[in-house]
Parts: structure tokens; C-alpha cells; sequence
């Protein structure tokens, strides 16, 4: 009886909202708080219009709707509407910080999309325009109360300016620093991608060099037989055996040599055996059955394949069922190799899940490694989701067909 752990455990469907339901949500609450806010605010009421309120809180909030789409220019419009709206008045003394919280959103997002010069100027306007309209407005309007009598320090210097001053700050930090965590994390990204390639041209320089000793042993013993019966033929016969013959061993010696550099000093040792291939895709896809995935294998004019590329086929399906078990989550996998007037083909879909693992991803090392192998002769890969669900690998590659002596 499998154990669950084979069956895989079924995770429950999840629930994501869109960011940009997110964004017009946050947008509406930011620009209902500003009217509230100017309505009845601690300090006098804006006197204007109501029309006025409802116009400023639309104009500083619901921008930011689409603040991920155009940063720079949603941030451009709030700012200029939260500074117009305190220079007329239309703002809540002694909250004038929640007309502003759309702009330090607004700077947020700016900073984490924007190079060094461009946040920085987008700060350096944050900044500028309440420093210039808070100061006005309270100087326009005779507003200096102080906190405490005899105090010298007005309420705009107190609380509004001095908030607003540190929540735009705050923002354009916390942005700036989450550009940066983004970028740390690009970069660790890249050099994964690069440790996996050299990872798998190292894996391929191993298995090419047992492919092509296996062959250039057998073109050495080959040229010293024929070296050895060759008595009776002509002596420019004998001068190209042996010239095959010594050829073929140099070449072998310096290939092992040049090769086993590669290899790092706590590798284990190399199993010795023949390399897979096609020949070996039943047992593989058995031992996947065996642990509760169906799989349906279709071979088609294999049986011709050159050893390199019958390996590599094997190494594609074998990585692609692979992705199947860790993360697609399928009952159900379809394999088909079909080779014919030099190329052959690889397919393999599931009925998986096709987007909640990275790994299954263009990204993914092990999609890597396959992308490695095709390249090396000229093919194409192609993996994503399927329109009918699940995911697929498709790998097209040519080759040239050995042919017999007679």
C-alpha cells in the first residue's frame, strides 16, 4: 500500500486578489479619508464649497489606481493636487498629513521603480511642495496657534509640516530600500542561473566524455587490428593504420586528461556503465507508475538514434518527469519521442498544475539544464502552460544519422 506522502498531498485552491483590485481599493479609502479629513478636521474648516472636498480628495487619491502602471506620472499628479489643494485651503488643519499620505504611496512606488537620480529628484519634489504651501497656507491665514502659551513654535511647524516631512521621508526609504532588496535578490537569481548551467555543461562534459572514449576506444582497437592483418597490403595501407592508431590513443589520452580537469576535488566517484537512452525510458516511466503517476509512453524511430542524442533525449524526459512529481501535482503525463528524417522531437505533457512552482518556470534550473542540451545542437525548447491545463515541454532537435559501413 503507497504511504500518502507518495500519493502527494492535495493542497487546497488558493485565492489571490489583483493588485490593481488592491490599488483602486486602497485609491477609494485614501481619498474618502482626505475628504473626511478636510470636513472636519482638528483646527478651522475649509469654508469653500463641498463640491471642492469631494474634487480634492478624487484628484489626490484615486490616482493611484494605477500607480504601478504609471508611477512617475501618478506621483506627478498628486503631488501637484495635494499642493494645490493646501494652497486654496482645502485641506483639514492639523491633519493636513492624510491629504498627503497619497503622495508618500505615490513616492513609494516611484522609489522602487526609478533610478538613483530619478528618486531622488522625485523626493527632493515630495519634499518641496508641502514645505512651500503648508508654510503658506498658515501664514495666509493667520493659524499660529501653539501647543502651549508662550510657546514660539506654530502648529504648522509642530505637527503638520513636521509629519508630513517624516511620512514622505519614511516612504522614499522604505521604496529605496525594497529597490534594492529586488535588485540583491536579480542578482542572486543570475548567478543561480549561471552556477546551473555550468553545473550542467559540466554534467554534459562528463557524459560526452564517456560517449566519445567509448567511441575512440573503439576506433583504437579497430586501427590495431587492421594494423596487425594488414601484412600483405601495400605499405602506404599500413602507414595510415598506424597513423589511425596513434591518433586515436593520443586523442583519447589528452580528451580523459582535459576533461578530468573539470571535475571538482570532492566528486564522487563515477559509476561505470553505459550511459542511458531511449532504451531505458520504460523502465524510467514504470518506476514513476509505481509511485502513482500514469504515464503513457510512445517511442517512434528511435532505435537509429546517434548515442549522444539518444542520451540527451533520455536526460530531457527524464527532468521534465522529474518537474512532474515535485511540483505539478498530476495524475496523468504523456511522453512521445518520434524521430524521423533528422530530428526528433520530445513531448511531454501533464494535467498538473502549470504555475505554482518557480522551478517550473523559464527560470528554473532544471529547465535550464534541458535548454543547455538542445542548444548544444541547434534545437529549440519550448515549456509553459498548456490551454487545456497542465504543463508541457517541447523539444525539437536535428541531428545526422550515423550510417552503417556496409
Amino acid at each position: 500500500m503507497r504511504s500518502r506522502q507518495d500519493r502527494g498531498a492535495v493542497r487546497p485552491p488558493t485565492f489571490e486578489v489583483p493588485g490593481t483590485v488592491v490599488d483602486a481599493l486602497v485609491a477609494v479609502g485614501l481619498a474618502y479619508l482626505a475628504v473626511d479629513a478636510t470636513r472636519d478636521p482638528p483646527g478651522p474648516a475649509y469654508g469653500g464649497p463641498v463640491w471642492v472636498v469631494w474634487l480634492v480628495g478624487a484628484a489626490v487619491g484615486l490616482p493611484l489606481a494605477v500607480r504601478r502602471r504609471w508611477p512617475l506620472p501618478v506621483l506627478g499628479f498628486v503631488v501637484l493636487a495635494a499642493a494645490t489643494a493646501t494652497a486654496i485651503g482645502a485641506v483639514g488643519t492639523g491633519v493636513i498629513w492624510v491629504t498627503y499620505a497619497p503622495v508618500a504611496l505615490a513616492l513609494y512606488t516611484a522609489a522602487t521603480v526609478t533610478g538613483h537620480l530619478g528618486a531622488t529628484v522625485a523626493l527632493a519634489g515630495g519634499l518641496a511642495a508641502p514645505a512651500t504651501t503648508i508654510v503658506w497656507l498658515y501664514d495666509r491665514t493667520g493659524i499660529v496657534t501653539a501647543d502651549a502659551p508662550g510657546s514660539e513654535v506654530p502648529l504648522w511647524w509642530a505637527f503638520d509640516l513636521g509629519l508630513v516631512t517624516v511620512l514622505v521621508t519614511v516612504a522614499w526609504t522604505v521604496g529605496r530600500l525594497v529597490r534594492w532588496r529586488r535588485s540583491v535578490q536579480a542578482g542572486v537569481a543570475r548567478q543561480l542561473a549561471r552556477d546551473a548551467v555550468a553545473a550542467e555543461r559540466l554534467r554534459i562534459a562528463r557524459e560526452l566524455h564517456d560517449i566519445v572514449g567509448h567511441s575512440m576506444s573503439l576506433i583504437a582497437v579497430k586501427a590495431t587490428v587492421a594494423n596487425h592483418i594488414a601484412a600483405q597490403r601495400p605499405d602506404e595501407t599500413r602507414a595510415a593504420l598506424v597513423t589511425i592508431e596513434r591518433t586515436s590513443r593520443a586523442a583519447l589520452t589528452e580528451i580523459r586528461r582535459l576533461l578530468d580537469v573539470l571535475r571538482a576535488e570532492d566528486d564522487p566517484a563515477v559509476e561505470l556503465g553505459p550511459s542511458p537512452g531511449t532504451a531505458d525510458l520504460s523502465d524510467l516511466a514504470d518506476r514513476l507508475r509505481s509511485a502513482g503517476l500514469r504515464v503513457d509512453l510512445r517511442l517512434d524511430g528511435v532505435d537509429d538514434l546517434p548515442q549522444a542524442v539518444d542520451l540527451t533525449v533520455y536526460r530531457i524526459v527524464q527532468e521534465s518527469l522529474t518537474n512532474v512529481v515535485k511540483h505539478a501535482n498530476a495524475s496523468h503525463c504523456r511522453v512521445a519521442v518520434r524521430a524521423r528524417d533528422g530530428d526528433v522531437r520530445v513531448e511531454v505533457l501533464d494535467d498538473g498544475r502549470a504555475h505554482r512552482s518557480s522551478a517550473r518556470q523559464p527560470g528554473g534550473q532544471g529547465l535550464i539544464g534541458m535548454r543547455e542540451r538542445v542548444t548544444m545542437y541547434g534545437g529549440t525548447l519550448t515549456t509553459g502552460p498548456r490551454q487545456e491545463g497542465g504543463f508541457q515541454v517541447v523539444a525539437d532537435i536535428p541531428y545526422v544519422a550515423v550510417e552503417e559501413s556496409a
